[in-house]
């Protein structure tokens, strides 16, 4: 019995101790690499739905004042513009912001056929572009490019009233209107372009397709070619071929007549875009 006694403290001496518990040990939790869920990076990877909101609403707003801006520039003349712009210049950048938010709908943009055109022809050919908005025609053609718009927040843009631009007489071989015949006067404007282009010199013009259609309201597009011819160009081509603009294509005229007759200018439906 002894001896089995004795075994007996043998065994429990050799027994191994448990380990301690580390999470007891202060320097061990220092130490310690939790795995908890970082919720400040959690919260930019996953926005919470007030921020969504916020965004939307934020849109909407933007939203708003572009077509405010949109209306009041189809609706009053290239003046009156000038000064809207010169009270508050914030409202041109507005503006834009919210024009190229729309033209990112369009499948094609009428800006980028008449590029195409211009490098299909003479890189020699001086351009005035009518109304340029950011200058992305100048910036993107080997053409010397006159930019003129109502606001300049480039320094190769010219702010004026494109009814009366600083350019010479007869200086200029292409005149581009991209979606800028918005003024009440913008008859004002072809007659600017008139002056300064060289005789068969080019007229590109872009618009909006619903403003040249009778059914809903636009101009009856016979009667504004023949206003434009009247005023002393030939008319090349006209592009209907695009779902969301027409093309028009005009010369101006070698000789012109000593005496020009009264011209019936249709007036253009505004282009207002409607509440997304």
């Amino acid at each position: 019995m002894e001896e089995e006694r004795m075994q007996s403290k043998k065994r429990k001496r050799n027994k191994p101790r448990k380990s301690q518990n580390n999470n007891n040990n202060p320097s061990h939790q220092k130490n310690k690499v939790t795995h908890e869920p970082n919720q400040s990076s959690s919260a930019l990877v996953h926005p919470t739905k007030s921020s969504t909101f916020l965004d939307k609403m934020r849109a909407r707003l933007s939203g708003g004042h572009f077509r405010m801006i949109n209306e009041k520039l189809y609706t009053c003349s290239g003046k009156e513009a000038l000064d809207y712009f010169k009270d508050d210049p914030a409202l041109f950048d507005m503006y834009h912001t919210g024009y190229q938010e729309q033209m990112s709908h369009w499948p094609e943009q009428p800006v980028n056929i008449i590029m195409k055109w211009l490098k299909n022809h003479n890189s020699s050919l001086v351009v005035a572009d009518f109304g340029c908005g950011d200058g992305r025609l100048a910036k993107n053609v080997k053409n010397k490019v006159f930019s003129f718009d109502l606001v300049s927040n480039d320094p190769s843009v010219i702010a004026c009233d494109m009814s009366k631009t600083p350019l010479d007489s007869s200086v200029i071989d292409v005149a581009v209107f991209c979606l800028s015949l918005m003024g009440t006067n913008y008859q004002n404007y072809l007659k600017e372009a008139h002056r300064v282009l060289k005789p068969c010199g080019w007229l590109l013009i872009a618009e909006v397709k619903s403003r040249f259609d009778p059914n809903t309201g636009g101009a009856d597009p016979k009667k504004f070619s023949k206003a434009v011819c009247d005023l002393g160009f030939s008319s090349v081509l006209k592009d209907y071929s695009n779902k969301m603009f027409v093309l028009l294509y005009f010369k101006k005229k070698d000789k012109q007549k000593s005496e020009m007759k009264e011209i019936e200018w249709p007036e253009l439906k505004p282009c207002l875009y409607k509440r997304r």
